[in-house]
């Protein structure tokens, strides 16, 4: 009888045993099954859904393989810390993208006006280098700019564009100063300068700073100093502006027949989509401005003054942007850089970040002084007349 209780005890204990061990199995698939599934929910679950676009023509997709895809969510998120996260920035300074699939390069060859050469849609879009539509218009470009290197980081001018003239998502790097280039750099790379939303167009240059090395960085900086900044942005007064949707690059494309009172902000769109998806750097931008905006800006960058006309005695709502930017807001010396004719929504986004606290580099403590009374009608109104004005 004793036996028998315990063959039973032993068969129990033996069932237990087997069924804890089947459990952990099942655990244990699950959690890699979920393992390899986050990669690519992580890559996708944040990216809105594309709307058709009705405007531009149709235009080669910008992809990135599924090996690239693992490596990029494999990377340091370089979103804002949480204490310098900001949720209260209206959204336009920080103009977002959508992602399209990678579908297999047809080979066909994209053309622009005025460029005799050709380029795939792998070429303009599926490398590290950058295409360079107009070659005899500046000089032979250093490897980091039109090369980029392989595995470390992209080649700067497939998003500042070969004539470093950027779009609104990135920035204009034409006439920079060396020591104020390099100065964002190394900003970047000590963790001065962050985003103040998640997702802004800085995460992406981020881990660049932090992986070019300084004879490379030094080479990219010489090259767009030495290319003379131009206007690049049309600037339009009006209270009425197209209704626009996310693209790819993060450009802004226009839904057709579709209008809505600008409000407070600038809305900055391409000239041609076709032209600016394919990287042409020769084409330029429409930035839609608040009626009077442009006159209110130029009082606040002139002589600090508000659009009531303060200031004008000395005890002015800012400090004017020519006390340190030139009488001209062409830059002055190698630290303050040109302003006029840059893209108003970069403008208003390096202000916003040097508010937010997020850009707290060398020489931050001067700006956040200038731009801690600013409303966000002001800084639409700054951006505004900046971008009105010829480099």
């Amino acid at each position: 009888m004793r036996k028998s209780v315990r063959i039973r005890e032993c068969w129990k204990e033996s069932l237990k045993i087997r069924m804890i061990s089947a459990k952990s199995l099942f655990t244990l698939c699950a959690v890699v099954s979920v393992t390899l599934l986050i990669p690519d929910y992580a890559l996708h679950a944040y990216q809105a859904p594309a709307k058709p676009d009705t405007e531009a023509k149709p235009v080669p997709e910008a992809h990135s393989s599924p090996a690239a895809n693992l490596a990029a969510v494999a990377k340091p998120n370089y979103d804002p810390p949480p204490n310098l996260a900001r949720t209260d920035l209206p959204a336009w300074p920080y103009p977002k993208g959508v992602h399209i699939e990678a579908t297999p390069d047809d080979g066909k060859l994209y053309r622009i006006p005025g460029s005799s050469k050709t380029f795939t849609d792998t070429q303009i879009n599926r490398l590290a280098s950058s295409p360079d539509w107009f070659p005899d218009s500046h000089p032979t470009p250093p490897a980091p700019v039109i090369t980029g290197k392989e595995g470390a980081y992209r080649a700067c001018g497939e998003c500042h564009l070969m004539n470093g003239a950027g779009k609104p998502d990135t920035a204009r790097l034409q006439g920079l100063p060396v020591t104020y280039f390099l100065q964002q750099l190394e900003d970047m790379k000590n963790d001065k300068r962050h985003a103040s939303v998640v997702r802004a167009s800085i995460t992406s240059m981020i881990p660049i700073a932090k992986s070019i090395d300084a004879a490379d960085a030094k080479l990219a900086a010489e090259y767009f100093h030495s290319l003379p900044p131009f206007k690049s942005v049309r600037v339009v007064e009006t209270d009425t502006v197209p209704v626009t949707h996310p693209g790819p690059h993060s450009v802004q494309l226009v839904e057709r027949g579709a209008t809505e009172p600008i409000g407070t902000r600038i809305i900055e769109i391409p000239e041609d989509a076709e032209r600016t998806l394919l990287r042409d750097p020769s084409s330029g931008f429409i930035a839609y401005v608040p009626l009077g905006s442009i006159k209110r800006g130029e009082a606040l960058a002139r002589i600090g003054a508000d659009k009531t006309g303060a200031g004008k005695t000395g005890a002015g709502k800012t400090i004017a942007c020519t006390t340190c930017h030139g009488p001209n807001l062409k830059g002055m010396g190698d630290q303050f850089p040109g302003l006029a004719g840059a893209s108003p929504t970069v403008a208003a986004r390096q202000l916003y970040d040097f508010k937010s606290g997020t850009r707290d580099g060398k020489n931050a403590a001067a700006m956040k002084s200038v731009v801690a009374t600013l409303t966000d009608q002001d800084i639409v109104d700054v951006a505004a007349y900046l971008a009105s004005l010829q480099p």
